[in-house]
């Protein structure tokens, strides 16, 4: 008996904004990660993320385990972008401040 062992690919799909999601859902790369190492099974991740499939969990799990360091710069990489937009937003925030103020003063004249 034998058996023809074939090399698939994991399935990492990156969209068009750069971001790398799991197989044809929407799920990002990063969640499931993210929810591996703090220590969800695939099964619990596959309930979490419906869309996606327990042999897409697993594939993409064992890419991980296999190449943690390239994983691991890209969740950085997300990371770092994630706080740029925190710090935009923060920084619009800032300038709508005295919108309030402003509103309630027209509104008391």
């Amino acid at each position: 008996m034998s058996i023809d062992i074939l090399t698939e690919a994991p399935p990492l799909v990156v969209d068009a904004d750069g971001a790398i999601r799991i197989g044809q859902s929407r799920v990002l790369l990063e969640l499931v990660i993210r929810a591996f190492q703090d220590g969800a099974t695939a099964e619990e991740i596959v309930q979490r993320h419906s869309t996606t499939t327990l042999a897409d969990i697993y594939a993409v799990i064992a890419y991980y385990l296999r190449h943690p360091d390239v994983v691991n710069c890209y969740l950085a990489e997300c990371e770092q972008q994630a706080t740029a937009v925190r710090a935009q937003i923060d920084a619009r925030q800032g300038d709508l401040s005295g919108i309030r103020e402003r509103l309630l003063a027209q509104r008391t004249a």
